[in-house]
């Protein structure tokens, strides 16, 4: 490795994101895992996730319309507070 020029990179340590044992409210599942739309605009779903840059974590949040599995708002944050919901 030294003669290549190569050298080992440790792994990076495991960040958590998330708790999943607080008291804090829950939305109830809706949809419970049924993904279809028989018009526009009956369904919507969202989701959260993180993208490691060179400048640290971004929190991207995405609304997709089911019927058309068209993307219909996204934001992204440095932070995941509920100020950058949808």
């Amino acid at each position: 490795m030294r003669i290549n020029g190569l050298r080992a990179e440790a792994a990076r340590k495991y960040k958590v994101t998330n708790r999943s044992k607080h008291s804090l409210p829950v939305a109830p599942n809706r949809l419970e895992q049924d993904f279809s739309a028989a018009k526009p605009d009956q369904r919507r779903v969202s989701d959260i996730t993180y993208i490691w840059t060179k400048e640290g974590w971004l929190y991207l949040a995405v609304v997709l319309e089911l019927y058309s599995r068209r993307v219909i708002g996204w934001a992204i944050g440095e932070r995941m507070t509920a100020a950058f919901g949808l």
